[in-house]
């Protein structure tokens, strides 16, 4: 199960670092104009930013502290994180009427890292 969990950890930490990273890279003007981000029309570019931000701080924070063996308790949450991040992400695309299922994957995924890494807040 070990190896399990840390295949799912380092796929979040590449999807989470690739949007991250795209996002925060790309011009907000960019992002609106491209149809699968229409999305990012109802925040400001400073929103985005700071979306991203945290989206790549997370993704660091899941497999970092695991590698370097130090701060494992950021792994938990750094998954609370980007959890919330994708419930904000379903609640955006469920009220423009947009497919949620892959925001519901990476909800499940992270809260599946919650729970089996939850031991790291008792150490």
């Amino acid at each position: 199960m070990k190896i399990i969990i840390w295949i799912i950890q380092i796929l979040l930490t590449l999807a989470f670092l690739g949007a991250g990273l795209m996002k925060l890279f790309t011009p907000y003007d960019e992002l609106i104009a491209e149809p699968n981000m229409a999305w990012v029309g109802d925040f400001s570019a400073l929103q985005i930013k700071v979306i991203s931000i945290l989206e790549v701080l997370g993704a660091f924070g899941l497999i970092l502290p695991m590698i370097l063996k130090k701060f494992q308790v950021l792994v938990p949450i750094s998954a609370i994180g980007l959890a919330l991040i994708m419930v904000g992400a379903i609640v955006t695309h469920s009220l423009r009427g947009e497919s949620i299922i892959i925001n519901l994957i990476l909800l499940a995924l992270t809260i599946l890292i919650i729970w089996w890494r939850r031991s790291f807040f008792k150490s």
